[in-house]
C-alpha cells in the first residue's frame, strides 16, 4: 500500500468516531507541535495568551519531538483513533497531508465555521501559495514559515582575518572563508549546515533556478522524476565532501542538530533556517546574518521557498471544536502577534500587515539582516524551478537522500555517485507511492 493511501486510510479510520464529547464548559484543543528550545517558549506563551483572552477554549501545546517525529506521532495517533485538534506538520509533510485531503478540513473552511473570511491578499504571497490548492483555498494555517539564511560568528571572522561586516555571498566565497577559519585555528571547523535536504537541495535548486524534479518539482503533477543529480548539484556536493575530509565542513545531523555546532563556537559559519535565530540570540553570540549563498549565473539568485511548518485540522471534529480552532487561528493572525513572533523567533510574518508594521517600526534598521529571509522569498516572481517542492512522500525521499549524503561525507562514495543513487532510489519510491 502506498504512503499516501496508508496515511489517508489511517486518518479516515481515526475520524470515523466523530467528535469528542464535552462534559465541561471549556473545550480543550490539543496542539501537537515540534518546537524546541526558544521556539517552544513562544508556543507556550501564545497558548497561554489565547487561553487568558477568553473562557470557552483551552489550547494545550504538546511537544512531539522533531518535525519528522511529530508527523509520525500524528500517524500513530490516527491509528489509535486519538487525533489531536491541531497538528503542526513541516513543509515536507505537506504533500502527505494534501494526499489525504478528504480527511482534512481546509483552514479556510475552519475559519469560515468560526465566522471569519480567509482573504489571501492579507498573507505573504509565497507562503500562502505553498499551503493552498491551485484555486487559492488555504489548506493549512501557515504558523511558522521560514527561509534558509547564512549565520556567521563575527568574533571568529575577526580571528581569521575576515571582514566581520561583509559575509560571503557566493558558495565559492563561503568555502574559501571556511578554509581560512580552519587553517587559522579561529574555530575548529569552518562550515556546517542544518537540513542538507531542505537547504542544500530544495532551496539550492530554487535559489539557483535549476530543476529539482520534473512537473515543476511536483507542484504541477505527482508523477515526478528527480533531477538533483545535474552538474551544479554535483559540483556543490563534491565541494562539501572535499571540505569534510579535514573537518573544514562538519556534519551535524539530518535536521537542525548542526545549529549546536555553531552556537557552541565549534563552527564559524552556518546555513540554517531563519527560524533558528531564537536559540542563537539566546546564546548571546556576536553573530551576523547574510543571504543564502548561490553560484554566480544569469538571473541568480532567484527566490527561496518556504520552510518551517503549518497547522492542519482534521475532518470529523465538532462544530464547537472548529469554532475554537478558528478563534485560535484568528488570534494567531493578529498583527501584533505576528509582528512579535517574527521579531523574537526569526520566522517570517505570515501577514503583510505584520511585515509592514515591523518595517515601519524601524526594526530592520536596528537589526541588520533580519529582513533578509523575507526579501529572498519575495524579491522575484517564482519560476517553474522555484515555486517549491511537493512530493507525496517527500519525508521518505529526504531519508533516502540523507543516507546517501552520510555515506558521501564518510568518504564511502563521491558526490556524483551519492546523487545518482539518491535520484534512482527516490524515483522508485515516488512511483511506488503514486501507483
Amino acid at each position: 500500500m502506498t504512503n499516501r493511501l496508508t496515511f489517508g486510510c489511517v486518518v479516515a479510520a481515526a475520524i470515523s468516531l466523530g467528535g469528542t464529547s464535552h462534559a465541561f464548559a471549556v473545550t480543550e484543543l490539543q496542539w501537537w507541535h515540534a518546537m524546541a528550545g526558544a521556539n517552544n517558549e513562544v508556543v507556550e506563551k501564545l497558548a497561554k495568551e489565547f487561553n487568558d483572552s477568553q473562557k470557552d477554549y483551552k489550547v494545550v501545546p504538546v511537544f512531539k519531538g522533531t518535525y519528522p517525529e511529530a508527523l509520525n506521532a500524528g500517524i500513530a495517533a490516527f491509528r489509535a483513533k486519538q487525533a489531536p485538534a491541531i497538528l503542526q506538520v513541516f513543509d515536507a509533510g505537506s504533500g502527505v497531508m494534501m494526499g489525504a485531503e478528504g480527511a482534512i478540513m481546509p483552514a479556510a473552511d475552519v475559519l469560515k465555521k468560526g465566522g471569519y473570511t480567509f482573504d489571501k491578499s492579507q498573507y505573504l504571497p509565497g507562503i500562502v501559495a505553498y499551503y493552498s490548492r491551485p484555486d487559492g483555498t488555504m489548506l493549512s494555517f501557515p504558523y511558522n514559515s521560514s527561509s534558509p539564511i547564512l549565520y556567521y560568528n563575527k568574533d571568529t571572522f575577526k580571528k581569521a582575518g575576515l571582514d566581520p561586516e561583509n559575509p560571503p555571498k557566493t558558495w565559492p566565497e563561503v568555502f574559501e572563508a571556511a578554509k581560512k577559519i580552519k587553517s587559522s585555528s579561529a574555530s575548529p571547523c569552518g562550515l556546517t549546515s542544518t537540513w542538507l535536504t531542505w537547504i542544500q537541495t530544495e532551496n539550492f535548486a530554487a535559489w539557483n533556478n535549476v530543476a529539482y524534479g520534473t512537473n515543476e518539482n511536483g507542484l504541477a503533477g505527482a508523477d515526478v522524476k528527480l533531477e538533483f543529480n545535474s552538474p551544479l548539484f554535483v559540483e556543490h556536493f563534491q565541494a562539501i565532501a572535499d571540505l569534510a575530509k579535514d573537518g573544514t565542513f562538519r556534519y551535524g545531523g539530518r535536521t537542525s542538530e548542526a545549529k549546536q555546532l555553531f552556537t557552541s563556537g565549534e563552527c564559524g559559519i552556518l546555513t540554517e533556517s531563519s527560524g533558528g535565530l531564537g536559540d542563537i540570540v539566546k546564546r548571546g553570540m556576536n553573530y551576523g546574518i547574510g543571504q543564502l549563498p548561490y553560484y554566480e549565473g544569469e538571473g541568480r539568485p532567484q527566490n527561496t521557498i518556504p520552510g518551517g511548518a503549518s497547522l492542519w485540522v482534521f475532518a470529523g471534529k465538532t462544530d464547537n471544536e472548529y469554532k475554537g480552532i478558528a478563534e485560535f487561528f484568528h488570534f494567531l493572525s493578529q498583527t501584533q502577534i505576528q509582528a512579535r513572533q517574527h521579531q523574537v523567533s526569526g520566522y517570517l510574518p505570515v501577514t503583510m500587515a505584520a511585515y509592514e508594521e515591523t518595517k515601519k517600526s524601524g526594526f530592520y534598521d536596528k537589526n541588520p539582516g533580519r529582513e533578509t529571509p523575507i526579501l529572498q522569498m519575495m524579491g522575484k516572481a517564482p519560476t517553474a524551478n522555484s515555486k517549491g517542492v511537493r512530493l507525496v512522500n517527500l519525508p521518505q525521499v529526504r531519508d533516502i537522500m540523507n543516507e546517501e549524503f552520510e555515506a558521501m561525507l564518510a568518504g564511502q562514495q563521491d558526490a556524483k555517485t551519492a546523487l545518482d543513487k539518491a535520484v534512482q532510489r527516490g524515483n522508485a519510491a515516488i512511483q511506488e507511492a503514486i501507483n
